[in-house]
């Protein structure tokens, strides 16, 4: 866990000031809260320090008692053949109406966590980035989405401006 901690602290602390969508991204309006907590699986990511080397990432988000959301990121490091959590909180950064968060694993340091393309009907598969479009990550509610349904959202990326040819499939 130390492991992974202190790469998530480095990472938050870095961010701390650019609690933001990168230009030109706009995070979902009409956000339900109470539908995107629970457990979603990693699909894919343009790959990061924090995260490299892992398979089997998932995510889990819990109501706090303060209204906070806990947050719990797991994912398994075959080389190491260990699993390693993260737990962190996040919050919203405007509106509790817009997919646009705050994630915190380390004390007053914030970064952004910004949902900016939802299967608004079942909130079976989210598309995430952070402060730049060197972060994206396509989540999903089951290990595994069909290849139509995976090509559409990395077609969807690419028209927002990300390097699609940095996405990477995650291993589940």
């Amino acid at each position: 866990m130390k492991k992974l901690f202190l790469p998530m602290l480095l990472w938050m602390a870095a961010l701390a000031g650019c609690a933001s969508a990168p230009e030109g991204i706009v995070a979902v309006d009409n956000f339900k809260l109470d539908r995107y907590l629970g457990t979603w699986y990693e699909i894919a990511r343009i790959d990061n320090w924090f995260e490299r080397g892992s398979d089997h990432v998932s995510a889990t988000y819990t109501l706090r008692d303060d209204g906070k959301v806990q947050v719990l990121n797991k994912g398994y490091y075959p080389d190491k053949k260990k699993w390693k959590t993260a737990k962190g909180k996040a919050k919203f950064a405007g509106s509790p109406n817009v997919g646009a968060l705050k994630v915190s694993f380390f004390g007053p340091f914030y970064g952004p966590y910004n949902v900016f393309a939802l299967d608004r009907e079942n909130y079976s598969w989210a598309m995430v980035t952070a402060s730049s479009r060197d972060y994206f990550w396509i989540l999903a509610r089951t290990p595994q989405i069909d290849d139509a349904l995976y090509e559409k959202l990395l077609e969807k990326a690419k028209s927002q401006g990300f390097d699609t040819a940095k996405v990477m499939r995650t291993l589940q």
